[in-house]
């Protein structure tokens, strides 16, 4: 995992790249790639490549980036890790590719000259890359299909940046810099950044399953390649023709649970698991144990929460004992997390309400000596492990009739609207306006401020010119369209929205912030494909069934312990602090979501 950066120079109207530039870029993401640093400059001056890099596979000089071939013909720099190129090389090989380096990154540069733009269909892995093609003066952008790996581009209309962070691209200059009115209202509307919007004008992300091509005096053109709704839409089909028993839904699974976890083990390096005692990275821990030996696993506690029943760390720690792990179990305290607030807020490259939690379990198992850690994020959203798969579809089917009334439901919302929010949350203010569709429902569930709060937060005007951008209502339903079952529209919706805008984004800021590469084994596209068919069935897997499929059993307290999620008491340690008790004064997060977004725009 990298840091990687670009200027394209595309227009005759645009001056020539200015070295200095990109390599600000590029220092602005040193903690992405502590490892070494590259930077290649067109002879023109038109086009440029910059890298930071952090070695996990090949750790010669030969993984070097920016790479090229050997006639300088193709150039990439590479963020992420391809986890089938083995399979890759050895056909390439075999078609008389020949290779110079044992690193994921050549694979993408042969794999283009084979296949052109239909190289991004071969890939399984996490990634964000750049790709220059000097014949034809042209530059690729892709991004991995659930988006894992962050890519950010700016284009004045003459120059194309790129950058794997906001804040670098920022430190580069020559970026429109004025507010982007979605990006700011989606903030308090979701907690995160929802894309393709940043908090600024001149910056968009790439999004996921997309490539961008670009030619010299040409024009940007985006085209998906991949779309996790349709690969639903397709297993949901493909689940109508299945005829399994439950003893081939559960062999199935775990085949694909255990290629999954294999092929997320591939490194030169040790890779470590981050455990708690949830059924998801219990079960990521038991496999990789099971695959790839004696792995160190890391495990967070809180003195707020000891002996609660959100303590994590006496299970996880007989967990550890069962599969064999070296077990790593940091205690996080009040102080810890003031002392650290300062390097969370400037690693957080974009505001979100999440990701302190990951940001302690990296920084934890870099003491440990890892350079890559393996999660268990994406089990909630494949396997239904959520309330909102119950919640949603029963309350847009108690409200199917609200919607058939909209006029009832404002009139409801604005009567009622000042009265629940001294009484209880403001969101049942909006049961009867958005409960009765699953794009309302959702809204409802997961939103931080509902639409009518904006105002209160932000410039009433920026607040209504985001909310009219952001269409979330639309969007949303877009999301869910063309499927069928309600579990496979809160799938769709939970990992196009909950795991992709909060959870990836997080995982990725706060483990470069340590300089740690998080892998997330559970969101693989092949396994969305081997297990997607099977959730169509009347008796679907469950994550009771995921946790029973490593050879040595789960141990009965884990198998049984109900779901609590990662708990981290912010809101009360914001409380205890003299000079951030006023961001306190808000129910729950929304003091922590203040502060955060104070931070990142000097605006209060």
């Amino acid at each position: 995992m990298c840091g990687i950066a670009g200027i394209f120079a595309y227009n005759d109207s645009a001056p020539p790249v200015v070295p200095e530039a990109i390599l600000k870029i590029r220092e602005a993401m040193r903690p992405r790639g502590p490892d070494g640093a590259g930077l290649w400059v067109a002879a023109d001056g038109r086009m440029a490549l910059a890298h930071r890099r952090l070695s996990i596979i090949d750790l010669s000089e030969a993984g070097a980036q920016p790479m090229a071939t050997a006639d300088g013909s193709l150039r990439v720099v590479f963020n992420g890790e391809i986890y089938n190129y083995r399979e890759l090389r050895r056909e390439l090989e075999g078609q008389g590719h020949r290779f110079r380096s044992s690193s994921d990154t050549e694979v993408l540069l042969h794999l283009y000259r084979q296949h052109g733009q239909g190289m991004v269909s071969r890939l399984r892995g996490m990634y964000a890359f750049a790709l220059w093609d000097e014949a034809g003066k042209s530059c690729l952008l892709a991004r991995d299909p659930f988006g894992i790996k962050p890519l950010y581009y700016a284009d004045d209309g003459a120059t194309l940046r790129f950058a794997s962070q906001v804040k670098a691209l920022l430190a580069g200059g020559g970026i429109d810099a004025g507010p982007e009115a979605a990006g700011h209202a989606g903030f308090f509307l979701w907690g995160c950044l929802p894309e393709p919007y940043t908090l600024y004008r001149g910056i968009r992300s790439l999004e996921p399953g997309a490539i961008l091509v670009l030619e010299a005096n040409g024009r940007p053109k985006i085209n998906r390649f991949c779309s996790i709704t349709e690969e639903l839409r397709q297993a949901e089909a493909a689940g109508e023709r299945l005829h399994c028993d439950t003893g081939e839904v559960k062999a199935r699974l775990r085949q694909a649970l255990t290629d999954s976890v294999s092929h997320h083990l591939i490194a030169d390096v040790p890779v470590g698991v981050f455990l708690s005692s949830g059924l998801d990275s219990s079960t990521v821990t038991a496999l990789a144990c099971q695959r790839g030996g004696r792995l160190n696993a890391i495990t967070l506690g809180f003195q707020e929460l000891k002996g609660s029943a959100a303590d994590e760390t006496l299970l996880a720690g007989q967990i550890a004992r069962r599969y064999g792990a070296r077990h790593h179990c940091q205690w996080i305290t009040r102080e810890d997390f003031h002392q650290d607030l300062p390097r969370i807020l400037q690693g957080m490259d974009q505001p979100s309400l999440d990701g302190v939690n990951t940001y302690f379990v990296a920084k934890a198992a870099v003491a440990a000596g890892l350079k890559a850690a393996l999660s268990g994020l994406g089990g909630d959203e494949l396997l239904g492990g959520y309330p909102s798969f119950r919640e949603i579809p029963r309350l847009a089917g108690a409200l199917a009739w609200a919607a058939k009334f909209p006029r009832l439901g404002r009139a409801f919302r604005i009567m009622s609207a000042p009265l629940m929010q001294h009484l209880t949350s403001p969101k049942y203010a909006g049961l009867l306006e958005y409960g009765g569709t699953y794009a309302g429902a959702y809204l409802l569930r997961r939103s931080l401020f509902m639409p009518w709060e904006l105002p209160e937060v932000l410039d009433p005007d920026l607040a209504r010119e985001g909310w009219q951008e952001l269409q979330p209502l639309v969007r949303l339903e877009e999301t869910v369209r063309g499927l069928k079952g309600s579990y496979m529209r809160v799938s769709a919706l939970e990992m196009t929205w909950y795991m992709r805008h909060q959870l990836l984004r997080d995982s990725d800021w706060a483990g470069m912030t340590h300089s740690l590469e998080i892998r997330v084994p559970l969101v693989d596209l092949e396994l969305l494909r081997q297990v997607a068919p099977l959730l169509a069935l009347k008796e679907r897997p469950s994550k009771l069934d995921m946790a029973r499929t490593p050879d040595q059993p789960m141990p009965p307290e884990v198998l049984h312990r109900g779901k609590t999620g990662f708990s981290i008491p912010v809101p009360q340690w914001l409380a205890e602090a003299e000079d951030h008790k006023e961001f306190s004064r808000q129910r729950g997060l929304r003091g922590w979501a203040q502060l955060v977004y104070r931070h990142h725009t000097g605006v209060a």
